[in-house]
């Protein structure tokens, strides 16, 4: 049992109150997933400037000069802003893969929690109101953004375990549930080429939808193939640079309801997530459909997409 959350911004007036209200939703959240919390927010598009969110266990030290170690190894300007025990590092547009590789040689123990142009992902072991509060996760703006609170079931409480999972430029995922065939496909997907540093099966479903959309897939398209290829029970909200998409199992034992206004779209695995955000009460509110695939983007204002696999 796992607590998911997830909102998408329609009006540009509630950006400076993101990361307030996917606060809220994800504390309320804290009896599904009491082991760990994590956030990813879509910020602001500096057509300049793409992003490393890392993370340390002994920030004071790896931290310390890293800005500058990073700069000198790519002979380019880095600037890092620390938050706690993660710091984001910003560099020159298309430098993200050197960057990475770059780091490994740096210090080896500093960890990648994500990469892309808007995203930033923040998480820890702790509880939703603690994490929260050690990211300063109220006073972040942006477009959408995503959370979850852990309840482990397939690997360790730690740091990597936590929810969400990054494994391409702005893309991430978070999961209510269990899937069966992690491993095997696990496997599969490092012969691919994917990197995959946890045992968790989260990790090796993001790693999949990354795949699927590196090899054509629209997401659509890439959720709609999770339904075929993904054995066991999920609910998936999957963050992209342009917005989110969400796709329940087709059996969908894992709760999962959804609201629309004019001013947003929200996701919460139970509805008392929902319940202070401004207009609810006038919101459409009802359960995703099992084997259907919802996908909101900034990039079509139209209708959103609803296709049943």
């Amino acid at each position: 049992m796992c607590g998911i959350v997830g909102l998408f911004l329609k009006d540009e007036a509630l950006e400076p109150r993101l990361g307030s209200m996917l606060t809220d939703m994800l504390i309320t959240m804290t009896d599904r997933g009491p082991d760990s919390a994590g956030i990813a927010i879509y910020g602001a598009d500096n057509p300049a400037v793409s992003k490393l969110t890392v993370q340390s266990d002994t920030p004071d030290q790896a931290f310390a000069t890293l800005e500058a170690d990073l700069g000198a190894a790519l002979g380019l300007d880095v600037r890092l802003r620390r938050k706690d025990t993660h710091a984001v590092l910003e560099l020159p547009r298309g430098q993200l893969a050197e960057a990475a590789a770059a780091l490994a040689g740096i210090n080896p123990d500093i960890r990648v929690m994500s990469s892309g142009d808007t995203v930033e992902i923040y998480k820890e072991v702790g509880l939703p109101t603690e994490v929260a509060e050690r990211f300063d996760l109220r006073a972040m703006s942006g477009t959408h953004g995503i959370g979850h609170t852990r309840m482990a079931t397939e690997s360790l409480v730690t740091t990597m375990g936590a929810h969400p999972f990054n494994t391409g430029p702005d893309q991430c995922l978070v999961h209510n549930g269990s899937l069966s065939n992690h491993n095997r496909l696990r496997r599969k997907l490092r012969r691919e080429g994917m990197h995959i540093e946890t045992e968790n099966d989260t990790e090796v479903g993001a790693a999949y939808l990354t795949w699927r959309m590196q090899n054509g897939a629209t997401l659509g398209e890439a959720l709609e193939g999770s339904l075929i290829d993904l054995d066991g029970f999920f609910t998936f909200v999957f963050g992209t640079k342009d917005g989110f998409g969400v796709v329940r199992d087709p059996i969908a034992c894992k709760p999962a309801v959804m609201a629309e206004t004019d001013q947003y779209v929200a996701f919460g695995s139970e509805y008392r997530a929902l319940v202070n955000l401004p207009g609810i009460e006038q919101a459409r509110v009802w359960e995703p459909e099992p084997a259907t695939v919802y996908f909101w983007s900034h990039g079509d204002t139209s209708t959103p997409t609803e296709k049943a696999a």
